[in-house]
């Protein structure tokens, strides 16, 4: 016990004084100031984070685009695999028979493109060359009194911005390259990445969550499943509404009598793939054949074909079809596709929306907390299910072996597994294959 007894003689006859309690200086910055001061190094750090991933991706673009290549076409063809091996086909057999079958579909509609442009480009020239000098005696004798110097100067700058224009969205950031070596490069990579994907996904995404904690291993579990999910629904998706696309816009082109309404379909389905910008660029091509060949009324048609078309797929088919399996906001996509060709050109406009959607329900998941239950998480928006970016849960069926489970677990409650493939939903994992 402390001894209280004072020290000296009179401390014994006369009260200790008491010494004033010292209030706290008050701080010379507002509260305000430092919450802002607070946010500001947090929003630093996270910037220069991304920053740094934004600068490795760029070194590494060789590796990078191909590998986001092989996952988006692995998530088109996993559940075709799956298939064929529910149906007692080798796995070997089946991965082979998706990836042949890809790359032959693939290849047909760029040759069929290629060669029916090709055989007809000698023609398209000779249109085009025509229909410019007649829009160009049409402006000389016109009454805004045009130069024929002023035109030349109009049109060399116009030819000038748009290479300039082209090669930003060619060669961007991450681009895969220019030379012929880095394009097989990356042919060859992809293909390779996609082939094991398919093949040993389940090992690779085993491997990849035992790198984390212990801990957040559940997390990144739940996670990955919801955004592979989430990414296989974009690319099912995508096909059904760029092929409904291709179909409207080059029978509206064979309707009007336009040349090259295949070539057309074909480019509209592939571009589809990039929002926005395939749209646009695809639309300008089958309006200028039908201004070089069939004049400007039929091209006034042709463009009301494609507006048409467009506001069909924004309005009808992206809430109807896309919004039920991943849906981001419009604004989003303006902003990611913009953002994504700045830094990376084409390719970047082509991964923007799948990367947000993706990051959208695994930031979801994660910060939703199913993860620890197993649970699905709650929809984003419950009032409006065209915003829903989280795949919706799996119906059970009344009377079926999940629907009498346990009453302290949901029914549609399905276990986690750290060790479980994201790429295989279709049966949990065995227990001898945990992650150590």
């Amino acid at each position: 016990m402390a001894d209280d007894t004072p020290k000296t003689w009179w401390g014994r006859f006369l009260p200790e004084a008491v010494s004033p309690v010292r209030e706290r200086e008050p701080s010379p910055v507002a509260p305000g100031m430092r919450i802002a001061a607070a946010w500001s190094w947090r929003i630093l750090v996270v910037a220069a984070l991304f920053a740094l991933v934004v600068f490795l991706v760029v070194q590494l673009r060789l590796i990078v685009i191909p590998l986001l290549i092989a996952v988006l076409v692995s998530a088109l063809l996993k559940p075709v695999v799956d298939l064929l091996v529910r149906h007692r086909w080798p796995k070997g057999l089946a991965v082979a028979v998706g990836m042949v079958g890809a790359i032959a579909v693939v290849s047909g509609l760029i040759f069929l493109a290629i060669s029916q442009i090709t055989s007809q480009f000698a023609s398209v020239q000779a249109r085009t060359l025509a229909a410019y000098d007649d829009f160009k005696t049409f402006l000389l004798n016109s009454p805004l009194h045009v130069t024929e110097t002023q035109l030349n100067d109009f049109i060399s700058q116009a030819f000038t911005s748009l290479q300039q224009d082209s090669q930003v969205l060619l060669s961007g950031a991450l681009s895969i390259g220019s030379t012929l070596g880095h394009v097989a490069t990356g042919v060859f990579l992809a293909l390779f990445c996609l082939l094991f994907i398919l093949i040993d996904g389940r090992t690779i995404w085993r491997w990849t969550v035992g790198v984390f904690p212990k801990a957040a291993r559940p997390a990144i579990d739940s996670a990955g499943r919801a955004g592979w999910r989430t990414l296989g629904n974009y690319v099912r998706t995508q096909i059904l509404v760029a092929s409904i696309d291709a179909v409207g816009i080059g029978l509206g082109a064979f309707l009007l009598g336009v040349p090259l309404a295949i070539p057309v379909a074909v480019l509209v389905f592939l571009g589809a793939f990039v929002p926005i910008v395939g749209a646009v660029v695809t639309g300008a091509v089958a309006v200028f054949l039908a201004l070089v060949y069939n004049g400007p009324v039929i091209a006034l048609l042709m463009l009301g074909v494609v507006l048409l078309v467009q506001q069909v797929e924004g309005h009808v088919l992206q809430p109807l079809i896309m919004g039920t399996a991943v849906k981001v906001h419009p604004l989003a996509v303006v902003l990611a596709v913009a953002g994504g060709t700045l830094l990376a050109g084409i390719p970047g406009a082509l991964f923007a929306v799948p990367v947000v959607a993706v990051l959208n329900v695994v930031v979801h998941t994660i910060s939703s907390g199913a993860w620890r239950t197993g649970a699905p998480p709650p929809p984003i928006s419950a009032d409006d299910a065209i915003w829903q970016t989280v795949p919706s849960p799996r119906r059970i069926r009344q009377g079926s072996r999940s629907s009498r489970e346990p009453e302290g677990r949901p029914v549609d409650q399905e276990p986690q597994h750290p060790s479980a493939d994201p790429t295989d939903t279709s049966s949990p994992e065995s227990p001898g294959h945990r992650t150590p």
